[in-house]
């Protein structure tokens, strides 16, 4: 048996010794009692009576463990502004700041705080500062309407919102303002990042950002219990009211830990790529959270034409980009790119959207590198089913998501709720209990989350997918199973 075969049968026959062995890498401030608490399915909560901080296990450990010096966070610059590189030392600090920012203007444990930035460094500082604070932070929907922003502000009731005065599609900050007018919930303050024209913060309300920053005294890292929430992800194209996705602190700390050095393949000290939105589904979880819980070095990239220069010159062992990119790279360089010296490169991950076959089959051709789609759910928090290079080199065909990563049973169902045979299209769904990572519910919905994603099929987790399983285990996703209240890729 090889090791991903070894390490997924594990993770469905014993999930709690499974889990419990990779929260050993993890800081906990006080141990859980239990690592999975199955007493009131079809909720089931991981590592309770377990404390810890998110933030202090992406940054001040690894400060603590001597790796201050070590690049965290490296943006080559772009559209989004010059290049910038902050060591863990560095960032752990600018954190620290933010997060004090916000204790300023009354921000507590438990409170919401808005995070409409682009993907750029002061989107990592804000996600971390809200962490470092127990403060639960709320990503939109990427690119919604100012409608649905009221909605999503009206269910969180944000505190803070964090904003950019100014945005490289120019788009963001007009549909907020018009969001904010249009809510019921009235925000208490904002913090406005400058752009190139200045700043339009409006006192009271509106805060500096780098005014702010200057004046801060550092706060520290608060204590959250394993269960209590991390962030809200509101998902695109949510029929009814919007949808917060609830994802916790210590099972989320848990997963993507475990899923940057075993599925993607990279690990401490090492170089992650990452091109996403903040709003994606892998945007907060693999793009941020992953590499700096292992102790990688970060690269945020706009993706486009220079995604192969920027690989190139920081030496990247794995990145995580879109199909859009790709395509972008096939028209520019033909058969085959040039120019490029991707020694340090093993793979390429595709998120965002369902790569065709094709594009994949180009890309791994061109750039003599597996160049793999993987299947994700906004309310999953890491990869459903995608290539496990950190287990070993399973060979994925191009237009398959790959084999199910550990702690995911997978099974295609008909009509009838039963499995199909494989090569059959059913409705995608996952054997309960969810590892740890995925949502622990829908904010404050409990009711209208098992509605949506348990009643249906008792003892699954319906994902919304259509799709099969090959007769080799490995998952193709054809499409979505209609207009249910779940949201599209």
């Amino acid at each position: 048996m090889g090791a991903y075969a070894a390490a997924y049968q594990r993770s469905i026959t014993d999930p709690a010794r499974f889990w419990g062995l990779a929260a050993r890498d993890i800081r906990w401030l006080a141990p859980p009692d239990r690592v999975l608490d199955d007493g009131a399915p079809p909720f089931y909560r991981w590592f309770t009576g377990g404390e810890l901080n998110t933030c202090d296990n992406a940054l001040d450990r690894h400060v603590v463990a001597g790796r201050g010096d070590q690049p965290a966070l490296v943006c080559p610059g772009g559209d989004s502004g010059p290049p910038r590189a902050y060591t863990y030392m560095e960032l752990t600090d600018l954190v620290a700041r933010f997060a004090g920012v916000l204790a300023g203007l009354g921000a507590e444990p438990g409170d919401r705080v808005l995070v409409h930035l682009p993907m750029t460094p002061e989107a990592v500082i804000a996600v971390l500062a809200c962490a470092r604070l127990g403060v639960v932070h709320v990503a939109p929907s990427g690119g919604p309407d100012a409608d649905a922003l009221a909605a999503q502000i009206d269910v969180v009731r944000p505190k803070v919102i964090v904003s950019a005065a100014e945005d490289p599609a120019g788009s963001a900050k007009p549909v907020l303002d018009a969001a904010l007018r249009l809510a019921s919930h009235k925000v208490g303050h904002r913090v406005i990042l400058r752009g190139p024209g200045g700043t339009s913060a409006v006192p009271p309300r509106d805060v500096d950002w780098d005014e702010a920053m200057a004046a801060a005294r550092p706060a520290g890292c608060v204590p959250v219990a394993a269960t209590d929430p991390l962030h809200v992800l509101f998902t695109p194209g949510t029929a009814g009211p919007a949808k917060g996705v609830v994802h916790d602190n210590g099972g989320y700390a848990v997963a993507l830990r475990w899923s940057m050095e075993h599925l993607y393949g990279v690990g401490p000290g090492e170089v992650f790529g990452a091109t996403c939105d903040l709003g994606w589904p892998a945007g907060l979880s693999s793009a941020i959270y992953a590499p700096l819980l292992t102790g990688c070095t970060l690269l945020l990239h706009e993706g486009g034409g220079a995604f192969l220069r920027v690989i190139a010159e920081h030496r990247v062992k794995g990145a995580l980009t879109t199909p859009a990119t790709i395509r972008a790279l096939r028209e520019r360089d033909g058969d085959r790119p040039r120019g490029h010296d991707l020694s340090a490169l093993e793979a390429v991950f595709l998120a965002g959207e369902r790569p065709d076959a094709g594009a994949c089959a180009w890309a791994s051709r061109a750039l003599g590198r597996p160049v793999t789609g993987q299947w994700e759910r906004p309310e999953t928090g890491r990869p459903i089913a995608a290539a496990p290079r950190g287990l070993e080199p399973v060979p994925v065909r191009a237009g398959v998501a790959g084999p199910p990563t550990p702690g995911f049973d997978v099974q295609a169902l008909g009509p009838d709720g039963r499995p199909v045979p494989p090569g059959t299209d059913g409705e995608l769904g996952l054997r309960l209990p969810l590892p740890p990572g995925a949502l622990a519910t829908l904010w404050r919905d409990d009711e209208r989350f098992v509605e949506a994603h348990l009643a249906r099929y008792p003892g699954y987790y319906l994902t919304g997918d259509v799709g099969h399983l090959d007769e080799d285990g490995h998952v193709r996703v054809t499409g979505r199973a209609g207009a249910r209240d779940t949201a599209p890729d």
